[in-house]
């Protein structure tokens, strides 16, 4: 469940994985503080991913948790979900923040190079992304990610998420470039972890070691 005040530092962005139910992502919400979930299809058919979304985002918005889907702005707006998450050129892109960003918020994903992100953060989005699903395997952050991520941060106002790795204590190194939030999906959600209790621990780590926003 959210704080009341949200934390003044780096947050947590969930990232639904592959095969997991809806009653095992929905658990993480019980661990403290998330900003957002972000759910990708993740293979399944427009009715099963419907069906799974549906089950998720009342009980997110409830907590406090804003739901973003991946890639189809027909399921997230039949869902009532509270944003879209695109990955695509800047021309779908600007098309679909003109289309629907007064309906909901639109991230964005894809950057691999600064001038990738820069052609993206041109159309204006709510959040740029750096990383990609499912790719989080390893216990540290990608560098690359780390390293687009201060840039970033550094450079442009729009809010970006940085993935994480797959260990808890990676949130350390992304709260460590600025970035607004860090995105955790194998390190809450992996075999044999209880998402609660990850979320928990990374929420505490955040709070003794990630840097404090100016007002």
């Amino acid at each position: 469940m959210n704080e009341a005040t949200p934390p003044n530092r780096c947050r947590i962005v969930l990232i639904a994985p592959p095969l997991a139910s809806a009653e095992h992502i929905c658990a993480a919400f019980e661990g403290g503080d998330v900003a957002s979930l972000i759910l990708p299809e993740n293979g399944m058919d427009d009715a099963a991913f419907q069906a799974f979304a549906e089950k998720i985002v009342p009980i997110a918005q409830v907590a406090g948790i804003a739901v973003v889907i991946a890639g189809d702005s027909r399921i997230a707006g039949r869902v009532h979900a509270d944003g879209i998450h695109v990955e695509a050129g800047t021309e779908e892109l600007a098309e679909t923040i003109e289309r629907l960003q007064s309906k909901m918020m639109v991230g964005a994903g894809g950057a691999k190079t600064r001038d990738d992100a820069l052609e993206l953060g041109e159309t204006r989005p709510d959040y740029i992304f750096f990383g990609r699903f499912g790719y989080d395997t390893k216990p540290e952050p990608h560098s690359r990610n780390l390293s687009l991520g201060q840039w970033w941060a550094e450079m442009i106002q729009i809010p970006c998420i940085v993935m994480a790795g797959s260990d808890l204590a990676s949130v350390v190194a992304v709260a460590a470039t600025g970035a607004e939030f860090v995105a955790l999906s194998s390190a809450v959600y992996g075999e044999g972890l209880e998402p609660a209790a990850a979320v928990a621990r990374a929420n505490a780590l955040l709070d003794e070691a990630a840097p404090r926003f100016e007002d």
